[in-house]
């Protein structure tokens, strides 16, 4: 049984994420908002202190390492199981996210060491590359220009030429492509296959025959970097494909995909994290303007502005509700594909709600840069399209519910 409140050492890891987002995250977001593309400095000196509680064993969150923990009984040098986490490792990761998120969700996407990529190797690695990619910085790299949901229609290839895969292809989108040491590739070894032979692959930023030909300007998240990534001809190691290079085609592409069951939970929690900088940030606007919010009195009996306020609260709760069980299913070696996606249609949904209807509610103060809510309406945007889109989400948890495979509902 789930239990609700958080244990001790998580509420001591969150506490931690909110006085970097209290005090790092806050005083530069509009800095960043406005200087696109600028590397934050500031948080090198976070990356150090993450590192240093990593390496104590005070906080294991530093690299992939902190959603791995071998089997009972497994000592013979194998994969892990993805779900097998130890001390809650993504329960931790959503508060920090979360809490971090709460502070500007674009620096958080930059924290040096904990890209989406950390997440594909803790899920896909063998422990030889754990070994090797663990302590990486690491991108991922899934989406193309000729397709954005639809995960199945890579088009990039790989193929084995003796000792080396050989890449060619164009990711975009790629968050921290720019930055990141490696980027965590998606392509296909067998394209007559389909999505059964598509593998990820780690390739070093600085390898021959990968380039940044773009960075992308966005609406929100601006302190994060978006990249267009160019392989022709990349070659890179034969063991750098993340787990089995056999071509299942009866498992199809689930070991790449299960990568989502963890990260979508996690950009559920970003969502709410900004979600509840909103409603904060407008509880004050309002009590200032002499809208009392009162949980006593029925919604209709209030002022409209506060009975509004209250849908919103009550709208985010759920979404943290569903992301906290996303998580906690996880930490407790439980499917959780149907409540991954769930937590991500809500959270995504309702984030981009909270934070526009508080930039209209705030009226003139919410649509100027006098506060952040007008920055976290358009940074919210974003929580409810990548790592899966609202769209694509619903017809996952319609799949799932219906009992009903890829082919049959589209």
């Amino acid at each position: 049984m789930i239990n609700l409140e958080l244990p001790k050492k998580l509420r001591a890891s969150a506490n931690q994420a909110h006085q970097v987002a209290a005090e790092i995250f806050r005083p530069t977001s509009r800095k960043y908002d406005l200087a696109e593309h600028e590397y934050p400095v500031e948080l090198d000196t976070m990356a150090a202190m993450v590192e240093g509680l990593s390496d104590s064993g005070a906080q294991d969150i530093s690299g992939a390492t902190g959603g791995r923990k071998a089997q009972e009984g497994e000592d013979d040098g194998h994969a892990t199981e993805l779900l097998g986490n130890s001390n809650g490792g993504n329960m931790s990761a959503l508060m920090n996210a979360l809490e971090t998120s709460w502070g500007d969700v674009g620096l958080m996407l930059s924290i040096p060491y904990q890209g989406l990529g950390n997440a594909a190797i803790a899920a896909v690695a063998t422990d030889e590359q754990l070994a090797r990619f663990g302590k990486v910085w690491a991108a991922m790299a899934i989406t193309e220009p000729s397709f954005g949901s639809d995960s199945a229609a890579v088009s990039t290839t790989a193929v084995l030429d003796g000792d080396e895969w050989v890449l060619n292809g164009t990711k975009i989108f790629v968050t921290a492509g720019s930055r990141a040491t490696h980027i965590v590739v998606w392509a296909t070894v067998d394209k007559s296959k389909g999505r059964a032979a598509i593998k990820s692959f780690v390739v070093p930023r600085d390898a021959k025959g990968l380039t940044v030909s773009r960075l992308e300007h966005k609406l929100g998240i601006k302190a994060s970097d978006t990249a267009e990534i160019r392989f022709e001809d990349c070659r890179i190691p034969k063991d750098n494909i993340l787990g089995s290079p056999e071509v299942n085609v009866e498992k199809g592409f689930a070991g790449v995909m299960q990568t989502f069951d963890n990260t979508r939970p996690l950009v559920a929690g970003m969502a709410v994290g900004v979600g509840r900088a909103a409603l904060e940030e407008l509880r004050k606007v309002l009590t200032d303007a002499g809208v009392e919010i009162s949980y006593d009195t029925p919604p209709n009996n209030q002022h409209a502005a506060a009975a509004e306020y209250l849908r919103l609260e009550a709208d985010w709760e759920a979404a943290y509700l569903l992301s906290l069980r996303a998580a906690w299913m996880a930490d407790n070696k439980k499917p959780n594909s149907l409540e991954a996606s769930m937590s991500k249609a809500k959270a995504g949904r309702m984030g981009t709600d909270v934070t526009l209807k508080a930039v209209e509610l705030a009226g003139p103060l919410g649509y100027s840069q006098r506060t952040l809510l007008e920055k976290w309406g358009r940074d919210s945007k974003i929580l409810d399209i990548f790592e899966g889109t609202q769209q694509i989400q619903q017809l996952i948890v319609a799949r799932r519910v219906l009992g009903l495979s890829s082919d049959k509902l589209k």
